[in-house]
């Protein structure tokens, strides 16, 4: 199995309601013309996206002005995401698909992530320059690959190595959720969202089987249950002098149970 096959196993996990292309919104400009003719900020109401509440986007917009991670604590990110998701001859990197943004706006966005990532960060830089005498992002490739190869596996990782295994699992999984929920992610899944669907019906051979085919066009069953009376079911045409939901209920019942699909 490929190793981003393997990956993406992770990221069809729970996963945060929130996607990377709703916390990457843009914001909106804040400068507006004050009635003396100078400029100063003036918040204007963000533009709501897809899938946003106004209050949602309004949040988000402020939170995107806020800042978490130091310019090191991001580029340490940054290199991380990209050794756990590098580009393929599928997709990009997780950085061309903005995930250290995402994951910088999830840490104001959900804040008990915050300790655990910043620690993380910091145990890591403080191993690696006791094994190798530079922070992380000095060391060399091959150095940075030998450390996350050491924490990458909870289950094998022993003593001092489960902290970092902790923290790497955790930033694993915002960076294949902030991945995965991003046009470039969703085009590496092949996933094409919901489209509309047609269905015509129980197919004519089912029907005869159980006794409800009918002249011409017979019983059908169509998503809302909208039943059709039939010559050749003279219960149904007895009770069905007039529309009856409630019975028609009973009769999709009746014929699940026939084909051992309803519950007794």
């Amino acid at each position: 199995m490929k190793r981003r096959t393997a990956l993406k196993n992770i990221a069809l996990g729970p996963l945060t309601f929130l996607t990377a292309e709703k916390a990457l919104a843009n914001a909106p400009d804040t400068l507006a013309n004050a009635p003396e003719g100078l400029e100063e900020a003036a918040p204007k109401e963000p533009k709501v996206p897809p899938g946003r509440t106004k209050e949602e986007a309004i949040r988000d917009a402020k939170l995107k002005k806020e800042v978490f991670f130091t310019p090191h604590e991001l580029k340490t990110v940054t290199v991380l995401s990209d050794i756990i998701l590098p580009a393929d001859e599928v997709s990009g990197s997780a950085t061309q698909a903005g995930v250290p943004a995402f994951i910088e706006f999830i840490m104001k966005d959900q804040p008990q992530q915050q300790t655990p990532i910043r620690g993380g960060l910091m145990w890591l830089d403080t191993h690696a320059k006791a094994r190798f005498g530079q922070k992380f992002i000095g060391c060399a490739r091959p150095q940075q690959l030998e450390i996350v190869e050491d924490i990458a596996y909870p289950e094998k990782a022993k003593g001092a190595m489960k902290s970092g295994a902790a923290f790497f699992s955790l930033l694993r999984n915002l960076v294949m959720t902030g991945f995965y929920t991003t046009e470039m992610g969703f085009s590496d899944l092949g996933y094409v969202g919901n489209r509309p669907n047609s269905w015509p019906g129980v197919p004519k051979e089912v029907l005869e089987q159980y006794g409800f085919a009918g002249e011409e066009e017979g019983l059908l069953f169509r998503p809302l249950c909208r039943i059709r009376r039939s010559p050749n079911n003279p219960r149904i045409v007895e009770q069905f002098g007039r529309r009856n939901p409630r019975f028609e209920v009973q009769l999709v019942l009746e014929l699940l149970k026939k084909l051992a699909f309803a519950p007794t």
